[in-house]
This record gives structure tokens, C-alpha cells and sequence, in this order.
């Protein structure tokens, strides 16, 4: 059993996709995915737990367990904020699919990303879907990962192959996102393929799992979408043995989703809106993972510790103040340690004899920045991604409807 990370994204067999311009927001691009699973797919998702869900999250959580076939994504347009008349488009939606190819609308799981608030141009969907849907292909994985793009600046992809018993069994997956980046639950929107033989009910669990050390380990302003989804397909294709819960090939499988989901964020966080640093925080001697998360995600969040990223300047003392703030309780503080990549900073709560910052600026100078707390309270660690905060993001953002 091994496991092969490709440099190409490899085709599923059993999963088709094909894309088509609708000029939803610009012309000139394709911004409409239809995806196509074969017939006797299993199916499992992850969705935003944001209250204000758009309405194709609504319909897909609807129609998730009726045994979806194809998946309808846009990009543009949010559909969300969008009351009454957003969920009829979201099921009309599905119906049009529904009448290409003679599925069913339950079938269909409709995803949507782009503005929030603005009424989803129905009209030129149904009229883009002919050309997707004469597009589907099993080699349409890189057309498909820049048809569902925003403000990303380039696609995102990733893919496994692992071999059980002599047959190879193959992960790929796309995403898009680069802003409005705090996932709960899932990310913003993310479709993972496999050939391999596995119930839903399985599937889901691995889904879960990979989303929570991967996407929900991800932040770039802390803002959780109203759209985020994930999506994991399996089209029961591969002629490996049926994977079965608590063995060695469920084991194998699901290193294989973990890699892919944690390379897809990984992705999302290096193409941050206006990032120019990558910012990994490892929290160590956690009371608990749970414990070791929060107080990254705290480190995270905090805008004085990106905007000190950003201008490389070593002022530790922002990052001492999150951890403080992040709910540890009965934190002793004279166990706490920090470093800035291979420099100590902190020893026992307070400046290390040998820091300077010199030391410290010349850390912060690289484009990749290890933040590493060592808490001293337990034996549980957690990592945290995420990117500084730039005069760009702000830019972006100010100019994102305009």
C-alpha cells in the first residue's frame, strides 16, 4: 500500500466536468461547472454554519440525501441574501440541469459564490448549461478549477493516488477562495473526487475529519462565508476492495483525503487577498487540540499581529497579548515560550536572554513565517494557517463591487 502525490491532476474515473461562460459578472470566462457523477456514486458534504446560509447551501443540504448525480456550481453571484425568490432560483436551478439530462432536480446539488445579496441571473445559466453539459469530461478538472474562481489569482488543485491490493484508487479535488476566509465546518468552495468503493455514510465521516484539520485550520480575515461548501464524490469505480470502517485501507484512504483537502488550504491561504507573507502557527503542550486550535486561531485573527507580519517587525508582544486573550484558562504564563521560525523570543513568559531584534527582524523578513507557542500545560498540538494583512487586501476588498 502506498500513497503517490501527482504533479498533474488526475482524472476520476466515474466523475465528468464541463464548463461554459454565462457572463455572470465578467464575459469572456467561463464561470458556470456542471459536475456529473456516475450512477451509484456515494456522496458526502460539509457546509457553512453560517446563520445567514445562501440559498443553494439550503438546497443542497435538501437534496444531499437524495442520492445527487450532478452538481451545479456559478461563480459571480452568491445567491445569497436573496430571501424567498433566491431559493426558487436555487431549485430552478436544479431543474434545468434536471431537464439536460434527464436526472431528477432532487439530484442535482446547486453551489453558488461571487456577491452577496444580488438575484441570480437565471436566465444566462440555463442558457450557459448546454455548453457544459456537452463540455463533461473525465480530463475537465483544470477548466473546472478556474471556472469557480473570484478574486483567486490562480486555480487550485491537488491530487493522490494510493494502491490497496494492487489497484489504484485516485483523490483529486479543487477549490476556490482567497478571502472571506474563516471556514466553519467546511470551506469556501471545495469538490473532491474519488474512484474508490466506499458507502456515504463512511465517506462523510472521513470528509469531516480531513475538513477539520485542513479548511477549518485556515484563516485569512476571519469571516465565515455565507456559501462555504465541501464536497466529497465517490464513483465506486476503482477495483479496489470495498473500504470498510476501522481498517487498514479506511486508514489509507483517508491519509489520502487528508493530503489532498490539507495541500487545497494550504493553496488558499499562499493566495490570500493581498497576502505577501505565509504564516504558520504551530501551538504545542496544549491542554487540548481544541485548546491548541483557539489559541492559534486567536494568534491568527489578530489584525496587529498580520499588519506586524506584513511590515516584518518582530513586536512579539502582539502575539504574547492573543494568546493571553484566547481562553486558556488558568494559563501560567511562566511556562509560556515563543519563537519566530528558529529564534526564541520568549522563555518562561518574558524576553529570552539571547533574543535581539535583529534576530527577530531578520525572521520576519522571510516570506514564510513559523510562529511556534509552546503552552507547557499538556501534550496536544494544533496548527493554523494564515497570511498577513496588506494595504492590497484592503484594496481589493474596498473595490471588490466596483
Amino acid at each position: 500500500m502506498k500513497t503517490v502525490a501527482n504533479a498533474r491532476i488526475r482524472p476520476v474515473p466515474g466523475i465528468r466536468l464541463g464548463t461554459a461562460a454565462a457572463a455572470i459578472k465578467h464575459a469572456g470566462r467561463d464561470d458556470v461547472l456542471l459536475i456529473e457523477m456516475a450512477e451509484g456514486s456515494s456522496c458526502a458534504a460539509v457546509f457553512t454554519q453560517n446563520a445567514f446560509c445562501a440559498a443553494p447551501v439550503i438546497v443542497s443540504r435538501e437534496h444531499l440525501p437524495r442520492g445527487p448525480r450532478w452538481l451545479l456550481v456559478n461563480s459571480g453571484n452568491a445567491n445569497a441574501g436573496t430571501g424567498v425568490r433566491g431559493l426558487a432560483d436555487a431549485r430552478s436551478s436544479c431543474e434545468a440541469v434536471a431537464a439536460l439530462t434527464s436526472g431528477r432536480a432532487e439530484q442535482v446539488l446547486p453551489f453558488s459564490t461571487g456577491v452577496i445579496g444580488e438575484y441570480l441571473p437565471l436566465e444566462k445559466i440555463r442558457a450557459a448549461l448546454p455548453k457544459a453539459f456537452e463540455s463533461l469530461s473525465e480530463d475537465g478538472w483544470e477548466a473546472a478549477a478556474r471556472a469557480i474562481m473570484t478574486t483567486d489569482t490562480r486555480p487550485k488543485t491537488a491530487t493522490r493516488t494510493i494502491e490497496i491490493e494492487g489497484h489504484p484508487v485516485v483523490v483529486s479535488g479543487i477549490a476556490k477562495g482567497a478571502g472571506m476566509i474563516h471556514p466553519n465546518m467546511a470551506t469556501l468552495l471545495a469538490f473532491v473526487a474519488t474512484d474508490a468503493r466506499i458507502e456515504a455514510e463512511l465517506l462523510q465521516s472521513v470528509l469531516q475529519r480531513a475538513a477539520d484539520r485542513s479548511f477549518n485550520c485556515i484563516t485569512v480575515d476571519g469571516d465565515t462565508s455565507t456559501n462555504d461548501a465541501c464536497v466529497l464524490m465517490a464513483s465506486q469505480r476503482s477495483q479496489a476492495p470495498r473500504i470498510e470502517p476501522g481498517s487498514s485501507h479506511a486508514k489509507a484512504f483517508q491519509a489520502a483525503v487528508d493530503a489532498v483537502l490539507e495541500e487545497l488550504a494550504e493553496e488558499i491561504i499562499r493566495d490570500g487577498e493581498g497576502a505577501t507573507k505565509f504564516i504558520r502557527i504551530v501551538v504545542e503542550e496544549a491542554a487540548s487540540e481544541d485548546e491548541a486550535r483557539q489559541v492559534g486561531k486567536t494568534i491568527a485573527h489578530s489584525p496587529l499581529v498580520k499588519t506586524a507580519c506584513f511590515a516584518s517587525d518582530p513586536n512579539w508582544g502582539r502575539i504574547l497579548a492573543a494568546v493571553g486573550r484566547s481562553g486558556c484558562v488558568g494559563l501560567d504564563i511562566s511556562r509560556v515560550a515563543l519563537w519566530l521560525n528558529e529564534v526564541q523570543i520568549v522563555a518562561g513568559g518574558e524576553r529570552d536572554h539571547g533574543y535581539t531584534e535583529a534576530r527577530g527582524a531578520r525572521a520576519m523578513q522571510r516570506p514564510e513565517i513559523t510562529i511556534r507557542v509552546v503552552l507547557g500545560r499538556g501534550r496536544a498540538t494544533a496548527r493554523v494557517l494564515t497570511c498577513d494583512l496588506s494595504y492590497d487586501y484592503v484594496r481589493i476588498n474596498a473595490e471588490y463591487r466596483t
